[in-house]
């Protein structure tokens, strides 16, 4: 069978290609984009619904903004929607239109006035980072909510966000000074309070501005007691417009920027604002209170917002258990201990913020007094607690919390908790009742769901767990909104508490009523008379016969039913994407994705990624091909036919953008465990690639990747001829021009076995089995691997010693191809070939009782990881450890006493593979220099951009050394390459290529140590 070229058949409508025509032919500076994945990436959000946009407009300026609106005000069949961090739950920012994304470019700071605590930013930033601008200058930006790594301040606007504490400091509508904002047909204005009388002079004008001004004052203070009587009294109260407080009856202003601010994006694009700033307390504690179960911690919160806590937030033990099965929760396990003999099922984080130590200790002692004595008494179900001073552990747990949001999609089987009724607000008071029997209607229809919320606010989130591929699963989560909005509506609260109306907007006429819903009407008319903007979101223009958007409408599940299960098994990780998103983060530090951090493409993330793969399948699914699997050995083609569909023909294939993005992919693994539902995106790219190069022909490049492992031991034998052929500059440039491929490492000279010789016993099986087995125990087993062993030998050289130094003696394993290179450009087949073989031989070195270590880690966490998933059964059980891991089991008494204290000081960053998979890397590191009597400072960084093979190849050298420059850079600039450590062979060698000289793995320091006797 021979792999089809894919035509994803969706071509722009007409006005869209003429508008798009125009807009490039103008002073617009922006990127426009309308290939189909571009559109595909901006299709979802954090919801559960899909709308493939027309394209996708990424502006630079206000100017480009006000071009974009005026040019509309020509098509009045144009629709757009301006999106910041596509972290809505409930389908904000998706339209069939125009995606307008503020974020690529309009992410600056404009002014910072901190006399009066004031700051103007540009909306395309995101709130955490904005927060990491304040904090040297000991303020924040208050409203905390769990995506605050990603979520941009132009979509908290347009939501209204608020979260964590929003007892205390209010939400982004409350700390919104004025906004800079375009409307629909291109007019800019500025909003901020002014007096009735300026408001009325403005109203007189015969502008947009004018017309918006006149409806405001003809609704929000025309019919002011009719908006009091209806709006209920919710600090998380959200109307989309808020009527209520664009008038300010005690200071008689107008600020009809508070109409914007929750319109989510249907009334304008808010492109800049001035934003009230909150000084940070100089005192924090956490005060992590446990329960017998998840309704004694609602119970008792109110109790706890009653003693002045800043914040109450509330998770149950589902959530909690999800979150001991993270990579992070290895960074809070002594913050939240369990209790002896007692079950924890409910946990309430209550913090409060003091200006001075005196100030705190009043607050924690009346409340340690209070809880010592329900513990003693058994009261209110609290059975223990802890309190936590220090600000990072603080920031650690609350990490945990904003991550619980996408851990609930790492629940087992096909019904994933769902955001689609999970934000509902009551008050306070009636929150435990109300949760009840909100348990009792999902427990009626026999649903499983996790809670964790806000219960000081009376906001709650439950996620039900639905398959909504399944067609009456989805019938039954519109029955469950249905049932929502009266259950709500019973206990005197709302549907919308914190994550706005979105796909629920066809509610809100029930909500509001008709008369007060006809005043929305006309606001939107005022600033939207053609129902442009966000069209379908919280109302449509009044005289408009067009819809509201419906919780029944297209979903990402829609489109996922008609994918076949095999396919699906297939490329699972893929699948498993819940639209988190936690893989926009924003911080260069993060190891998560620095293909994205450095594109600025949401293709090239792992939600965008396998947002391609699904869609791939799915195109797939509509040829004729095979649905009973999905395998490279399924398709064949030959020689000819991949080379003329490679270089001679010019059929559109979706597959070649899959390709783009999936070649973007550095396959350093980080979102297999930064991701809380660990979604593997190297895994389906090998298993894409393996399949594409079925119809098309493989790069020069990508052999010599996959043949990495039989050439290198071959070359290694006259290295230093190699490396001076290498550098010889016709080779060099063939290599870069024909092949691809710059910088090649040098070989190591001497060869390993030249360095070792005398310090490692080489392999001899049968002389190692005639051994007794406490003789065996005392050796340790070296496994080689390519890149140290031929490339960076003296790391193996210090391996080898220290082992020796600790009293035992090393052994090198002959070198045996470990696979990953040809893992890594998707040569599946030729990979489970060299896995077996290799695990083969493993296991007969494990029979020996030898403990194996190996020195690069990526190296050595592929046979645990990819070697299961291609040899499953056939693996059999060897282990491999990390030098890391072989010196923490290493006993005291081998160690030698320090005779003084090293005042060098020396700093490592750990390789993204290692750390990620592997949390406690760095700590052990520290300790290993500890017992030595150094000092390790553990630095902060992300990727390197190197990344394997991955910075040596031509298409990536830009993106590499850009990648390099994020958080790299400062670091060795500061430390310096002698004092620097970095256990990545892959780090050492970007170093290497881009400052002239390398650091030195941390295995050489402590050679260095235990030879010089520390």
């Amino acid at each position: 069978m021979t792999l089809p070229a894919l035509n994803p058949e969706s071509n722009l409508k007409q006005q869209y290609v003429e508008f798009l025509s125009h807009l490039a032919a103008m002073k617009f500076s922006g990127d426009i984009e309308t290939s189909y994945g571009a559109r595909l990436a901006m299709a979802t959000d954090n919801s559960v619904y899909q709308k493939l946009p027309q394209a996708v407009v990424f502006p630079r300026s206000n100017q480009d903004c006000e071009i974009i609106g005026k040019l509309a005000a020509r098509y009045p069949e144009v629709a757009f929607s301006a999106r910041g961090g596509g972290t809505g739950t409930n389908g904000q920012s998706l339209t069939e239109g125009i995606v307008i994304d503020i974020r690529r470019y309009m992410n600056a700071v404009l002014e910072l006035n901190l006399e009066q605590g004031w700051i103007r930013v540009q909306t395309g930033m995101v709130k955490d980072a904005l927060n990491d601008v304040l904090r040297p200058h000991g303020y924040f930006f208050s409203p905390d909510l769990s995506t605050s790594n990603r979520a941009t301040l132009g979509g908290m606007i347009s939501t209204d966000a608020s979260g964590q504490g929003s007892l205390v400091y209010g939400k982004t509508s409350d700390h919104v000074l004025g906004l800079t904002a375009v409307l629909a047909n291109g007019e800019q204005i500025e909003t901020q309070p002014v007096s009735i009388e300026e408001a009325k002079k403005k109203a007189a004008l015969n502008t947009a501005e004018g017309r918006i001004y006149q409806q405001a004052l003809e609704t929000c203070v025309g019919h002011r007691q009719a908006i009091l009587d209806k709006f209920p009294r919710l600090n998380r109260f959200l109307t989309g417009y808020d009527l209520e407080h664009v008038y300010d009856e005690a200071q008689q202003t107008i600020d009809v920027g508070r109409l914007i601010t929750g319109a989510e994006g249907s009334l304008a694009m808010v492109t800049e604002a001035k934003l009230s700033l909150t000084p940070i307390a100089n005192e924090k504690a956490l005060i992590n209170i446990k329960y017998d179960s998840f309704d004694s911690a609602l119970r008792h919160a109110p109790a706890m917002v009653e003693a002045n806590a800043t914040s109450v937030e509330t998770i149950d033990s589902k959530v909690l258990n999800l979150a001991k099965t993270d990579i992070i929760w290895h960074s809070i396990s002594t913050l939240i201990t369990d209790v002896p003999d007692k079950t924890l099922l409910g946990l309430n984080m209550v913090e409060y913020n003091a200006e001075s130590q005196d100030e705190m200790a009043g607050h924690i002692d009346a409340l340690k007094a209070r809880l010592d004595d329900e513990v003693a008494t058994g009261k209110c179900g609290v059975i223990g607690y802890q309190i936590t001073y220090d600000k990072k552990d603080i920031g650690r747990i609350y990490a945990m919390r904003k991550k619980a949001v996408g851990l609930l999609g790492k629940t087992k089987g096909e019904r994933k908790p769902i955001a689609f009724a999970e934000d509902t607000a009551v008050p306070p008071e009636k929150l435990a009742d109300y949760i009840t029997e909100f348990r009792a209607l999902l427990d009626s229809h026999g649903l499983q769901y996790g809670m964790f919320g806000h219960v000081d606010a009376g906001v709650l989130h439950v996620r039900p767990a639905l398959d909504l591929v399944d067609p009456e699963q989805e019938s039954l989560m519109h029955q469950i909104s249905d049932e929502v909005v009266a259950l709500v509506a019973k206990y005197g609260g709302l549907m919308w508490g914190e994550h706005g109306k979105g796909y629920r907007s066809e509610y809100a006429p029930a909500f509001f009523g008709e008369f007060l819903f006809t005043e929305l009407r006309k606001v939107k008319a005022a600033f939207d008379p053609h129902n442009q903007m966000n069209p379908g979101k919280i109302c449509t223009p009044l005289d408009s016969d067009a819809a509201l958007v419906r919780v029944t409408d297209e979903k990402r599940a829609t489109l996922d039913r008609t994918i076949p299960v095999a396919f699906k098994e297939e490329m699972a990780p893929a699948m498993s994407c819940n639209g988190n998103g936690l893989c926009f983060n924003y911080d260069t530090k993060s190891p998560m994705c620095p293909s994205s951090k450095i594109t600025a493409d949401r293709r090239h993330t792992p939600k965008g990624r396998a947002g391609m793969i699904r869609e791939w399948m799915r195109l797939l699914a509509k040829e004729q091909v095979d649905t009973h699997s999905l395998t490279f050995t399924q398709f064949k083609s030959s020689f000819w036919t991949r080379f003329k569909n490679t270089y001679l023909s010019t059929q559109e294939d979706f597959s070649h953008e899959v390709l783009e993005v999936m070649n973007g992919c550095l396959a350093c693994k980080s979102c297999t465990s930064q991701c809380p539902v660990n979604v593997d995106v190297p895994d389906f790219r090998a298993r894409f690639l393996s399949i594409y190069y079925q119809r098309y022909a493989r790069p020069v490049k990508d052999l010599l990747v996959s043949n990495v492992e039989t050439m290198t031991p071959m070359l290694a034998k006259a290295p230093a001829m190699i490396n001076s052929l290498m550098k010889f500059k016709p080779v060099a440039w063939l290599l870069e021009n024909k092949v691809g491929y710059v910088d090649t490492p040098a070989l190591s000279v001497p060869v390993l076995s030249k360095r070792i010789n005398g310090v490692a016993e080489s392999f001899d099986l049968a002389k190692l089995q005639a051994l007794s087995t406490e003789e065996r125990k005392n050796r340790v087993a070296i496994v080689q691997d390519p890149f140290t062993s031929f490339y960076d030998a003296a790391v193996v050289e210090s391996m080898a010693k220290v082992i020796q130094q600790l009293g035992f003696t090393p052994v090198l394993l002959p070198f045996k191809p470990n696979g990953k290179p040809a893992h890594v450009k998707g040569f599946l087949g030729k990979f489970a070939k060299q896995a077996k073989g290799t695990a083969d031989f493993l296991n007969q070195v494990q029979a020996l009782g030898m403990p194996m270590v190996g020195v690069d880690a990526s190296l050595v966490l592929c046979y645990r990881d990819e070697y299961n998933k291609i040899l499953g059964d056939n693996r059999g059980d060897f282990h491999v450890l990390t030098c890391h891991e072989w010196l923490a089991q290493v006993p005291d008494t081998c160690w030698p006493t320090p005779e003084t204290q090293d005042n060098h000081r020396y700093a490592m960053i750990g390789h993204c593979t290692e750390k990620t998979a592997l949390p406690t890397t760095e700590r052990i590191w520290q300790q290993v220099f500890e017992q030595l009597g150094c000092k390790l400072e553990i630095l902060s960084a992300g990727c390197c951009g190197m990344a394997g093979t991955y910075g040596h190849e031509r298409t990536h050298q830009d993106n590499s050394k850009g990648i390099y420059n994020l958080s790299w850079a400062q670091h060795v600039q500061q430390q310096g390459t002698q004092q620097l450590l970095a256990t990545g062979f892959s780090c050492r060698s970007q170093v290497a290529r881009f400052e002239g000289s390398k650091p030195r793995h941390p295995i050489e320091i402590v050679s260095d140590k235990l030879v010089n006797k520390v």
